[in-house]
C-alpha cells in the first residue's frame, strides 16, 4: 500500500467513513452515493478488477464530479452516516435510503441503483434452492446470499439499474421508474487463437462467487458427476464448509470434475481453461446480472445459465427452461453434439454480444444520459 493511500485511510476515518471529493471549480451542488468507497481508497486495478461494482462505483462519482457537483460517498451499509448537507441527489446501492430519506431536504432526488433483485425475491429464490438440497440429498445448508430487509426501492423517487429481466420485474410493486444501464464488466479478451472446438466441445466451467447452492453449483455438480464423458472445471469460490462436505464426493473424487478453486481472468490459467473449454454452465436461482458470466462471455465462453443470471442468450447461448439436473444434462449433450463450425459460430458471437453490450464506455454513456434525466427533472422541480 502507497503512503497516499495510507493517507486516504487515515482521512477516510477521521471524516466519519466518508469519502468526500470536490470538482474542478466551486461546486453548484452537492451528492450522496451510499454504494463503496474502496475504490476511492485502494486505487490499484487488480482492486478495480475485482468486481464491476467498483469500476461503476467510482464512474458514478466521476459522473457527477464532471458536471461540478461535489460528492461524498458511503459504504451501503454504513448505518451510522448522518447527513450535514443539503444534497441534491441522493443515490443509495442498499440499505441506507430509508433511513437517510427522513433527514434529507425534501428537494433532494433519491434514487435507488439496483444491482440485485428485490430482497423479497432474491432470499426466497436462495431458501428454495435449499430446500431442494434438503429434499435431494438430505442434508440442510445454510444461506450464504440472503439480504437484510430494506424499503430502499419504496423510498427511491426513481431507480437506475444494472439488472436483467428477472430482477428488475421484483421491483415492478414499487411502481417506479426503472432506467436501464448495461453492466460493465472487470475484464476483456482477444479472441482465442486457434481453439480447437471439437476438443474443447466436451469440457465446461463453473464460475462464480460465494453462496455455492444460491448459484447453482449443486446442480451442476450433479449434472456433471452423472455424465463421466464431459469434464467440469470449478472455478471461483465454493469454500463453505457445510457445502464442501455435503458435495465432497463430486467435488474431490470424481475423476471428470477438477475443483481449481479461484482463479485470476487475467492469468495463463485461465487462458488456458478458456482456450480448452466450450462453455460456462450457471443456473444461479438469483442475480442482478451475473458478472462471472458476462466476464466469460467476454472469454468467448458459450453459456448455458438459468434465466435468473440476468445475461441475455439471443442466439449463441442457451437459457435453461429450468433450473434441473435433468435439463442441465440435456441442454449440455445437446451443445456438445453440434458441428465444430455451429460451435465457433456460437462463440464468436458470444463475444462480440458481450464486447458490444457489457463494456465500461457502455456503462459510462448509459449513466451519463441516465444523470442527464434526473438532471433535468431536479432542475425543472427546484
Amino acid at each position: 500500500m502507497t503512503y497516499k493511500e495510507i493517507l486516504r485511510r487515515i482521512q477516510f476515518r477521521l471524516q466519519g467513513r466518508v469519502v468526500h471529493l470536490r470538482p474542478k471549480t466551486t461546486p453548484k451542488g452537492r451528492v450522496l452515493i451510499s454504494y463503496t468507497t474502496l475504490p476511492f481508497l485502494d486505487t490499484r486495478e487488480r482492486t478495480l478488477n475485482a468486481h464491476s461494482n467498483r469500476w461503476e462505483c467510482k464512474q458514478m462519482a466521476q459522473e457527477f464530479l464532471d458536471r461540478g457537483y461535489a460528492v461524498d460517498v458511503i459504504d451501503f451499509d454504513n448505518t451510522r452516516f448522518v447527513p450535514k448537507y443539503s444534497y441534491d441527489f441522493c443515490i443509495d446501492n442498499r440499505f441506507n435510503l430509508a433511513r437517510l430519506a427522513p433527514l434529507l431536504n425534501s428537494d433532494c432526488k433519491k434514487i435507488y441503483h439496483a444491482t440485485n433483485a428485490h430482497w423479497l425475491h432474491l432470499n426466497q429464490a436462495e431458501y428454495a434452492r435449499l430446500h431442494d438440497v434438503q429434499k435431494r440429498r438430505g442434508v440442510t445448508l445454510m444461506p450464504r446470499r440472503s439480504i437484510a430487509p430494506c424499503l430502499g426501492v419504496e423510498s427511491a423517487d426513481i431507480i437506475s439499474s444494472v439488472c436483467g429481466k428477472d430482477a428488475n420485474q421484483s421491483y415492478d410493486f414499487a411502481h417506479k421508474n426503472i432506467h436501464l444501464l448495461p453492466l460493465s464488466t472487470t475484464h476483456q479478451f482477444e479472441s482465442p487463437r486457434d481453439k480447437n472446438f471439437d476438443q474443447a466441445r466436451n469440457q465446461f466451467i463453473w464460475f462464480g462467487g460465494a453462496g455455492a447452492v444460491h448459484k447453482g453449483l449443486d446442480l451442476v455438480l450433479e449434472a456433471f458427476a452423472a455424465m463421466p464423458q464431459f469434464r467440469l472445471l470449478v472455478c471461483g469460490k465454493f469454500g463453505e464448509p457445510d457445502f464442501q462436505a455435503a458435495y465432497h464426493t463430486e467435488l474431490y473424487e470424481t475423476p471428470n470434475i477438477k475443483s481449481m478453486g479461484y482463479i485470476d481472468p487475467q492469468s495463463a490459467k485461465f487462458e488456458k481453461i478458456r482456450n480448452e473449454s466450450l462453455g460456462i454452465v450457471y443456473p444461479s436461482s438469483s442475480e442482478g446480472c451475473a458478472t462471472s458470466v458476462v466476464v466469460a462471455m467476454h472469454a468467448g465462453l458459450i453459456p448455458v445459465v438459468s434465466r435468473e443470471t440476468g445475461v441475455e442468450t439471443k442466439e449463441f447461448g442457451i437459457t435453461l427452461s429450468q433450473n434441473t439436473v435433468e435439463e442441465i444434462q440435456k441442454q449440455v449433450r445437446l451443445l456438445a453434439t453440434e458441428p465444430v463450425e455451429r460451435l465457433q459460430e456460437r462463440a464468436t458471437a458470444t463475444q462480440h454480444y458481450a464486447s458490444t453490450h457489457h463494456t465500461r464506455a457502455q456503462f459510462a454513456e448509459a449513466y451519463r444520459a441516465f444523470v442527464d434525466v434526473v438532471e433535468k427533472e431536479h432542475q425543472t422541480q427546484v
